[in-house]
């Protein structure tokens, strides 16, 4: 009898407790794992915009290398389905390289940057709160920050100097899933696509006098990032 008193008691508590939601309003859930960001550079030629060679096309292609860092991601949930995510991540670092130009000196590396592409985007997760796993779509605004342009020794050598890039505004869309362990702890992977172009600039007084090449790049990277979260 007493037995039976205690099941039934049991089953009264089960039913009565609440039921474990991934994702609920009010949500703050902090991401952190390794993020890669790899270019898929489409390059103009490179071209002669100052100088007595103006109007020059030097032909070629410009190239981005890959880099992998620590990427962040902070979001707020509105409802159980949307959500608000910024990226972020420590700084990237990319080698720049030209080829095929009529220039042979200006092949090879030329130099390497910085750059930083905080991104905020929207997201919509589209199963029920109560599913540990909870794959998600999401799209939004790209901020990419460039900076400490540097020219290899190389380069140097070859009579260049005054290597920029501009910064670039663009759209972003991801695809990712998170897969909870727990009611706070959560296994975390992700996809990226980003708009990102810009504009190198770098002079060369070898070629004459006030000469300077210019080469416009559409960056577009594919963001890939595997990590582990937290739901506060």
């Amino acid at each position: 009898m007493n037995k039976s008193l205690l099941g039934a008691s049991l089953f009264a508590l089960a039913l009565a407790a609440p039921i474990a939601h991934a994702y609920e309003a009010g949500d703050i859930l902090v991401r952190a794992g390794a993020i890669t960001v790899n270019p898929n550079t489409d390059s103009g030629s490179v071209k002669v915009d100052q100088g007595p060679l103006s109007g020059a096309n030097l032909g070629g292609k410009a190239t981005l290398s890959s880099d992998t860092q620590l990427g962040l991601n902070f979001a707020y949930m509105f409802t159980s389905h949307w959500g608000i995510e910024l990226l972020a991540a420590t700084p990237f670092s990319h080698d720049v390289k030209l080829k095929g130009t009529s220039v042979g000196a200006a092949n090879g590396k030329l130099g390497s940057l910085k750059q930083l592409p905080p991104t905020l985007s929207v997201v919509y997760y589209p199963l029920d709160s109560a599913s540990k796993f909870q794959p998600y779509v999401g799209a939004g605004i790209n901020y990419t920050w460039i900076y400490d342009e540097s020219l290899s020794g190389t380069a140097k050598q070859n009579g260049f100097s005054n290597f920029k890039a501009d910064n670039s505004w663009g759209w972003a869309a991801q695809v990712g899933a998170d897969y909870m362990i727990n009611d706070n702890w959560m296994i975390n992977g992700q996809v990226r696509y980003i708009d990102i172009s810009t504009t190198a600039t770098v002079d060369n007084n070898a070629l004459g006098q006030g000469t300077r090449a210019k080469v416009n790049v559409d960056v577009d990277p594919f963001v890939y990032m595997v990590g582990i979260g937290y739901k506060f």
